[in-house]
């Protein structure tokens, strides 16, 4: 028996591209503006340092190089803050009364972590899956044996035909909701991340997308 599925790519990303491919992040009008107002700040701390002290040519070229490294250090810092903030505060999964409420990432998805069988598993939620669907690495580490996986379905993704195998995932947790026997494929190709489904999602009585942020409710 072939089981078809569909991994289609999620509603929830902006520019319809598959969650897994890479997200380029231009500088921001913002970061512009300041990468320019820190270059003029260092070129007059600089100036005023060399005018209003005389100090031996070696000296100067070692204070110059001093200077220098710390601006490249802030040009560094103001470039990548965006990828700061989202190493800090990414997956700062918030719960509620009766509800989980998730932030947007910067490149328009929505990221959980879930324990499956215990084993904390990071996801990207995608409505366009029909289910849950595990790396095989993610698999594993849920102690579901490769060995007795049976890669029975099909599925169309982005980079084409894969196959999947069914399996039942004894536990699914997110904070104080746990739901048992949840059904899941297992993926035989290649991919980076796990996808959180609609098999999963319609456990929740109610769904809002708001404000930046993805809310589940039951």
């Amino acid at each position: 028996m072939q089981v078809k599925a569909s991994f289609a790519t999620s509603a929830l990303c902006p520019d319809d591209t598959w969650p897994m491919r890479a997200y380029i992040k231009p500088m921001s009008a913002d970061n512009i503006a300041s990468l320019i107002y820190l270059s003029a700040f260092a070129i007059v701390i600089g100036a005023g340092f060399l005018l209003t002290n005389k100090l031996k040519l070696g000296q100067t070229l070692q204070m110059a190089a001093t200077w220098m490294l710390i601006f490249i250090g802030v040009i560094a810092a103001v470039g990548l803050w965006g990828d700061i903030q989202d190493a800090l505060f990414a997956n700062q999964t918030r719960f509620d009364d009766n509800a989980v409420v998730v932030p947007r990432s910067r490149d328009g998805h929505y990221y959980l972590t879930l324990e499956i069988n215990g084993a904390a598993t990071d996801f990207v939620v995608d409505t366009g899956a029909t289910d849950i669907v595990l790396t095989a690495d993610a698999a594993e580490a849920a102690g579901l044996d490769p060995d007795n996986l049976r890669f029975l379905g099909r599925a169309s993704t982005a980079n084409g035909e894969v196959r999947t195998a069914p399996v039942r995932l004894e536990t699914v947790t997110i904070g104080p909701y746990e739901d048992r026997d949840v059904y899941a494929v297992v993926n035989g190709g290649e991919m980076d991340q796990s996808l959180l489904g609609m098999g999963y999602l319609q456990r929740w009585g109610r769904i809002e997308i708001s404000g930046g942020e993805m809310t589940l409710m039951r």
